[in-house]
């Protein structure tokens, strides 16, 4: 879900992006050389799936995969999210570059909330267990992210709030499609790669 350039005012543009910047060199230090790759196929899946969108007001709704980011990356989905964002707004304008910061944060931090919240059990469980943790944790996201959208456009205005519930509603049905597509990613990453989480088990990166 990309704000657009002009949609927001001065105060939370650059707030959002010392939060951005914040983030992404977190994010750079808990990025090992060995989950690069995975960094760079997440960062793919996003740029992808987030290229079919539906204007809603001032943002859109699309898919995003923000929590399965967060799940195998953590911190460093920042990074990988924002590379994403980057190239979307130089090569088709969604979003713009002066949001950049917001939209990062807006997608990415979500992504580590999930990671903190649902990584236990998406590495100690069955892949069943797996798949039912990570389908909550990549409906999360979503919510999270719709809500830190909104919150940006209300933070913008009196006038912005219509548009940032209207923003909130309008991801309901995204929650639940992100909710089965996280869930069916990890359930067949935890049978036929099941150590693309091993990494993580026992970190709080």
């Amino acid at each position: 879900m990309h704000i657009v350039d002009g949609a927001l005012a001065g105060e939370v543009v650059i707030g959002g992006a010392v939060l951005a910047a914040g983030g992404i060199a977190l994010g750079l230090r808990h990025l090992p050389l060995e989950r690069i790759p995975a960094a760079g196929v997440l960062s793919a899946a996003f740029f992808v799936a987030s290229l079919v969108h539906v204007p809603v007001g001032p943002s859109s709704v699309h898919l995003i995969l923000n929590g399965l980011a967060g799940l195998v990356l953590g911190w460093a989905a920042f990074p990988a999210l924002f590379v994403g964002l980057l190239l979307q707004a130089v090569f088709f304008g969604f979003g713009g570059l002066t949001v950049l910061g917001v939209n990062t944060v807006a997608i990415a931090l979500p992504a580590v909330i999930v990671h903190y919240l649902f990584r236990r059990g998406v590495t100690q469980g069955a892949p069943l267990s797996a798949a039912i943790w990570a389908g909550m944790g990549g409906a999360l996201a979503i919510a999270l992210t719709a809500g830190a959208v909104g919150a940006a456009l209300a933070l913008s205005g009196a006038g912005f709030v219509p548009a940032a519930k209207l923003v909130l509603v309008a991801h309901v049905p995204v929650m639940a499609i992100e909710g089965v597509l996280t869930a069916t990613a990890v359930y067949l990453a935890a049978q036929v790669k099941p150590d693309l989480f091993d990494t993580l088990k026992g970190r709080s990166a």
